[in-house]
């Protein structure tokens, strides 16, 4: 057993979920400013191995895993974070203006079930200030984009906010979220709806090649939509030459929850990410690669608490994947785990 899990994690839930992630944060931010720091940690969770390595999107990554968005929203520690084995970090989610997010608690833990409840609503100190931080990166981490609109910009003129964080960040990011499935800005979803969704991308892709490169752009995708919503996603995907899909973001559902259902009712409402999340998960990205006949590259993200549960993932089609909730149960061990195992199993 991992020193986190036998010492550490024992104490932080003894703490306000998201009263410890600031206190954690403050740390890793202390942390970050220290090059010696940095290589002590890198030296006791990073995984060294071309046999790791993925060129995707033009990029190369220099393992598959990576860290979710949600938890660096406002860029604070990505540097220190890339030092504990990660082979990307993705930021945000941002949008153009900083807003509060939801009123408190917005955020619970399901110990039992390893996964957590968020109604967080897209709280970040805006676009800008994540570029200023940006700006002083230490590392050449892989640095993924998540970007949203604000909580009071109506779905018709959302495009301009994904655009608005889009040209802040392009200098500063290697690829781009475009993030619509979040379920605690009211209305969002709506934008997963076919036309909506297809006039966003195509804006977003014209913009993209103005530039003077492309950088590549994803879609992160609900895991609460049907077979039929996944195969518009796949034509919309197709049809307006993004370049991936990150499979999934948080679900309304709380099937797989072993708590009373007085508990889950107190919690309310917010997306459900961890253990639970799993197998739904892992059926929408083997669906979408065995669709589209493996031509649209999935990053899978949910459930995944274990070394198996990463490679369940990458079998069933995803070329990277992602961990949120699994760091936040099984810490950076969990990072060093899945790396040993792909190098062991020569995936």
């Amino acid at each position: 057993m991992s020193l986190y899990r036998l010492l550490i994690r024992p104490f932080l839930i003894q703490f306000n979920p998201e009263t410890i992630h600031r206190f954690t944060f403050t740390c890793f931010k202390a942390f970050q400013k220290s090059k010696i720091i940095r290589s002590i940690v890198s030296a006791q969770f990073r995984v060294e191995s071309s046999s790791l390595e993925r060129e995707l999107f033009g990029l190369k990554f220099p393992n598959p895993v990576g860290l979710a968005a949600g938890l660096d929203k406002n860029a604070e520690a990505f540097d220190f974070l890339g030092s504990m084995g990660f082979g990307f970090v993705e930021i945000g989610t941002l949008t153009p203006k900083a807003q509060p997010g939801n009123p408190r608690p917005r955020l619970f833990r399901f110990v039992n079930d390893k996964a957590l409840v968020n109604r967080m609503g897209f709280n970040n100190e805006g676009v800008e200030e994540a570029v200023e931080r940006l700006r002083k990166k230490r590392t050449n981490i892989i640095i993924g984009g998540n970007i949203g609109k604000n909580k009071n910009t109506p779905n018709e003129e959302a495009t301009d906010d994904y655009l608005k964080c889009f040209d802040a960040l392009y200098p500063y990011v290697d690829y781009f979220v475009v993030n619509v499935s979040s379920p605690n800005t009211p209305n969002l979803r709506e934008l997963q709806g076919k036309e909506p969704l297809k006039r966003l991308l195509n804006e977003i892709m014209e913009v993209n090649r103005n530039k003077e490169k492309t950088k590549p752009v994803l879609l992160k995708i609900a895991p609460d939509i049907n077979n039929s919503q996944l195969d518009d996603i796949i034509e919309i995907v197709q049809e307006t030459k993004i370049d991936g899909i990150v499979a999934t973001n948080t679900t309304i559902s709380r099937e797989g929850l072993s708590y009373p259902e007085s508990r889950i009712k107190q919690v309310g409402a917010g997306g459900l990410s961890g253990q639970p999340l799993r197998e739904r998960s892992t059926q929408v990205i083997r669906y979408i690669h065995e669709k589209s006949g493996g031509k649209i590259p999935v990053i899978g993200v949910g459930g995944i608490l274990t070394k198996e549960d990463a490679l369940e993932k990458l079998e069933a089609g995803a070329s990277l994947v992602q961990i949120y909730t699994g760091f936040i149960y099984e810490g950076p061990a969990l990072v060093k785990a899945i790396n040993k195992e792909l190098v062991r199993n020569k995936v």
